[in-house]
């Protein structure tokens, strides 16, 4: 579904990834750790299109991004659904909007997909706070939200940056439940995260791979996770 081939990336005249291979098939689960700084976010902005490699390959469904034309980009990362680290809304429109922000831009009839909108925002939890405008929104709402917003128009693959990163464990662990529900579903899951207290959480419930960015290149973590 997405795979680098020997890619490398530099930025400001340095290196920051090196020959980094990587398949991501449909159904699997990877984690992606590393410390802050070494290069994760930059690998899923690779991984979706978001920027292009400095050298090797990057194949977004067998198709090379390089070669793709703008409308075929954006066709392809509807494909693709990313939760950002820093997840931002449009704070004047309220939280149920914010998440069917995707299928206004696709150009998709919001009143058709009401009851999926329902639906998706029951299972994410935020059916009370539909209403509610993105400022009024906790830490755990506002990465739920942003969780919504990315599966909205059903992607084959999800990649979330740090998606727990400014939450307790309590919502840590539930927002790993519906990111295990979705795999469960058949979704290829990327999370990016230094925490290891939730790789350990995931691998008692699904066969992840654990991946670790160190000295720019990409290692298969080892079995002490």
């Amino acid at each position: 579904m997405i795979e680098l081939e020997n890619v490398a990336y530099s930025y400001g005249g340095g290196e920051l990834l090196s020959d980094i291979s990587l398949k991501l098939q449909a159904g699997s689960f990877h984690f992606l750790t590393g410390p802050s700084g070494a290069g994760k976010t930059t690998l899923l902005k690779l991984c979706y299109g978001a920027l292009l490699p400095t050298a090797g390959h990057v194949r977004l469904f067998d198709r090379d991004v390089r070669t793709l034309e703008r409308d075929d980009v954006a066709m392809t990362r509807r494909r693709v659904g990313v939760v950002h680290q820093d997840c931002q809304f449009l704070d004047h429109l309220p939280v149920s909007e914010n998440i069917a922000l995707p299928l206004m831009v696709a150009g998709r009839d919001t009143q058709t997909e009401a009851a999926n909108l329902r639906e998706l925002t029951s299972w994410v939890g935020l059916t009370e706070r539909a209403d509610a405008l993105p400022p009024e929104l906790s830490g755990g709402e506002r990465q739920r939200a942003a969780l919504a917003r990315a599966v909205i128009m059903s992607p084959d693959v999800i990649l979330a940056d740090e998606p727990t990163g400014n939450v307790d464990w309590e919502m840590s662990q539930r927002l790993l439940k519906l990111l295990l529900e979705l795999n469960r579903m058949g979704k290829t899951i990327m999370i990016a995260t230094h925490d290891l207290a939730l790789v350990r959480a995931a691998k008692s419930q699904v066969q992840a791979r654990v991946l670790r960015i160190s000295n720019r290149r990409l290692q298969l973590a080892g079995a002490d996770l």
